[in-house]
C-alpha cells in the first residue's frame, strides 16, 4: 500500500480545500491541513465542496508548519511556480509529502530556498500567475498515482444501463 500525502500550508479560501478534500477522498491521499486558515472547518463552503467524502478522509490539523514537520518525516515536495523542476520530472517515492501554499502567496520563499531541490512547477505560460489551488493539487496527485500504477484505484468503468 503506498501512502500518499497532501499538505495545504495556510489555506484560505473554503471551496478549495473542499474540492481538494474530496480528491484526496476519492485517490485515498492523505490530507494535512496547517493553520492558520482563512475560513472556518465548520464552513459551509467547505463541506459543500466535498460533499459526503468529508467522513472518508484520513486528515491532520497542525497549528503551524514548525509543528507539521514535528509530527512527519518523508520527503517533501513544494509545488511552487518559483520551481525548477518539472513535477513530471521527480520520481515520487512511497511517503510523499506534496505541500502546497496559500492561494494569494504561496510557499514562503524562506522555505523555498532551504528546499531547491524539492522545489517543482507545473508549467504554464509566464505571464499569467498560477493555476487554481485545487486544480494544481489534482494535477500533483495524479502524476504520482499514475507513476505507481493507480494503486487500489478502478481504472475501468462501467454503464449503468447498459454492458459493454
Amino acid at each position: 500500500m503506498h501512502n500518499l500525502n497532501i499538505v495545504l500550508l495556510e489555506p484560505q479560501i473554503p471551496q478549495n480545500t473542499g474540492n481538494i478534500s474530496r480528491t484526496c477522498a476519492v485517490t485515498g491521499a492523505r490530507l494535512h491541513l496547517i493553520k492558520p486558515f482563512g475560513f472556518e472547518i465548520s464552513d459551509k463552503h467547505l463541506k459543500r465542496a466535498g460533499l459526503d467524502y468529508w467522513d472518508k478522509l484520513d486528515i491532520s490539523y497542525y497549528e503551524n508548519i514548525e509543528d507539521f514537520y514535528e509530527k512527519n518525516s518523508g520527503e517533501y515536495f513544494y509545488f511552487t511556480t518559483k520551481g525548477l523542476k518539472i513535477h513530471s520530472e521527480i520520481e515520487y517515492p512511497d511517503n510523499a509529502y506534496l505541500i502546497f501554499g496559500r492561494e494569494d502567496k504561496g510557499i514562503p520563499e524562506e522555505i523555498l530556498l532551504k528546499n531547491k531541490e524539492n522545489c517543482v512547477r507545473i508549467p504554464m505560460r509566464n505571464n499569467l500567475r498560477s493555476l487554481n489551488l485545487s486544480n494544481s493539487v489534482a494535477i500533483g496527485v495524479y502524476e504520482v498515482l499514475r507513476q505507481w500504477d493507480y494503486p487500489d484505484l478502478a481504472t475501468e468503468g462501467r454503464l449503468t444501463k447498459y454492458d459493454w
